[in-house]
């Protein structure tokens, strides 16, 4: 194993009614006066939140502030409204009931809440590092992004159409509540948008030029393989405990940066995509299955013997040679997606072909304007980036 450093505090509370537990676990790390933030109608029609605001009001939270109507690719204008609201009633903890949109904007209430003076877009564009936050706890409602387990929060300024990610040990949650059955009512489109995200956020941080982490390699071809095999069940039976619940914790590890132990974070993908999110509004996860082979077909040659080996450990193919199993397992992986419904180019995206101009458009925002190379694994220049665009433009 290379050397790393590994930090993950967050508590899990796993399992069948672990949401019960909500009230105790707000008060063991700190929690007073809570704000809960949460995302459509959902969270209300099942009957989730007005559970869980009896149980802050059994447990003893008097003061309590809800705010929903988080949107997927959340905006900064929301949570900063999120920030005026829990300064001026005085909120020492944000609880998020949803998935990731819900827990990044929870983030980004915590962090303006506890820096008042400064606009939280400002520690997103990375003018300040950010020094401290106020406590938050997740009750997961959606297996996808990770982010109840992990130091990053994305969030989306309306105005300028730029997605941007931060990544901080004060976004880690204090604690994660995980009830697989708190999944079971989520519709097709955005459970295998999640079930993507999952297996991108470990194929990120497994195209790397730094060799010798067996364990840490392991763990990441073991997780895909399990979402893979277990997406295929929840994707007919979607209340099967045994499968969703692997999903679940899948996610969780997935973000925590445990299957990237001993090198570095490439998220080449992830780049590529927030530029179609922040400029069409499209799904996270269908934004990373739109630009991921066409990426790889652009990199893979970097290191063939990378590609080679997940074709053999997650699908089994062992015929040809290096270069013919690392384009097989691209193939592989993209007719996948294909299975679960996902986009692989932007007709498939919703976004239709677009004019060449547009893409010169994304590479730019992509590149800060071509002043900058982005990713580590292949890093790409403005150039590069467009390139790519006009493959996926189909």
């Amino acid at each position: 194993m290379q050397s790393f450093e590994y930090y993950c505090p967050t508590e899990i509370v796993f399992g069948r009614d672990s949401e019960n537990k909500v009230a105790e676990k707000i008060r063991r790390h700190g929690g007073k006066n809570v704000m809960v933030i949460y995302g459509g109608g959902s969270a209300v029609r099942s009957g989730l939140l007005p559970k869980i605001e009896r149980l802050l009001m059994a447990g003893g939270f008097t003061a309590l502030k809800v705010l929903g109507g988080v949107k997927p690719n959340p905006r900064v204008n929301f949570a900063r409204e999120g920030v005026r609201e829990a300064i001026a009633a005085n909120i020492d903890f944000v609880l998020a009931i949803g998935g990731g949109s819900v827990i990044d904007t929870a983030k980004a209430v915590a962090i303006g809440t506890a820096n008042p003076g400064t606009d939280i877009w400002e520690f997103w564009q990375k003018k300040y590092p950010v020094e401290k936050s106020l406590p938050v706890g997740v009750i997961l409602t959606i297996a996808a992004a990770g982010s109840e387990t992990s130091d990053s929060a994305v969030l989306t300024d309306e105005e300028s159409g730029k997605k941007a990610g931060l990544s901080t040990s004060f976004n880690r949650p204090a604690f994660a509540i995980m009830n697989p059955e708190l999944t079971y009512t989520v519709p097709k489109y955005p459970l295998v948008c999640g079930i993507s995200d999952i297996i991108m956020h470990t194929l990120e941080r497994y195209f790397s030029h730094i060799d010798g982490n067996e364990f840490t390699d392991l763990v990441a071809e073991s997780l895909i393989k399990n979402v893979i095999n277990q997406s295929r069940i929840v994707i007919n039976d979607p209340q099967n405990y045994d499968a969703v619940s692997e999903i679940m914790w899948c996610g969780s590890v997935s973000h925590t940066g445990f299957t990237g132990l001993g090198r570095e974070r490439d998220f080449s993908a992830h780049k590529l995509g927030h530029e179609l999110s922040g400029r069409y509004d499209v799904a996270h996860g269908a934004s990373l299955t739109t630009m991921w082979a066409w990426w790889a077909r652009s990199v893979y040659m970097i290191k063939p013997e990378r590609f080679a080996r997940l074709a053999e450990n997650i699908f089994g193919i062992t015929d040809g040679t290096v270069e013919e199993r690392a384009t097989a397992f691209i193939d592989r992986l993209e007719q996948y997606f294909k299975e679960l419904g996902m986009p692989t180019n932007f007709t498939e995206l919703g976004i239709g072909v677009r004019k060449d101009e547009e893409l010169r458009y994304l590479a730019d925002m992509c590149t800060g304007g071509g002043t900058k190379e982005v990713a580590i694994f292949k890093p790409m220049n403005r150039d590069f980036v467009l390139d790519i665009y006009r493959k996926a433009n189909r």
